[in-house]
């Protein structure tokens, strides 16, 4: 089974865990990435002001980096972002949208601060054409998600 990791990391920590668990399985890693950078001010979510804020409860689109090449030849994709607001930060919504999932398994995997995994998973479902969303779950280190793959992916 040929499996991607497709990764936002606002600061570098879900960015490390992705990467470790897919150099440990050999599986492809993709780093999602806005076009336009986050700063840490940008990302200050105590700051109603902040531009993650203004994302999210404009509910704004924002636009992705790059694509993944050759898309179509994965047969998993784990999805994996910092949980802000209970859910996928907007890029990640971008990115889903650009793709067609029909055929793939999907799973989903966030770090957080201190959130849950809220509804996240029914949070980014409508993102992910052609596929139903098969888990979603927080994870702390590498050896987690691949723990995690192997049962959800049985990889």
């Amino acid at each position: 089974m040929k499996v991607l990791v497709a990764v936002f990391s606002a600061e570098g920590r879900t960015g490390r865990i992705a990467g470790q668990a897919a150099a440990h399985k050999g599986w492809d890693c993709y780093e999602i990435q806005p076009v336009k950078p986050y700063t840490k001010a940008d990302i200050r979510w105590t700051n109603p002001l902040s531009r993650c804020n203004r994302e999210k409860f404009g509910k704004q689109v924002v636009p992705v980096k790059g694509t993944v090449e050759g898309f179509d030849r994965y047969d998993a994709v784990l999805i994996g972002f910092p949980i802000w607001y209970g859910c996928a930060p907007n890029v990640v919504n971008s990115f889903c949208s650009g793709y067609d999932f029909t055929g793939k398994k999907v799973a989903l995997f966030a770090t957080s601060g201190g959130s849950g995994i809220g509804k996240t998973k029914e949070k980014l479902q409508p993102f992910v054409k052609g596929a139903g969303i098969l888990d979603a779950i927080l994870v702390s280190d590498g050896d987690d998600l691949v723990s995690y793959a192997e049962k959800v992916f049985g990889v």
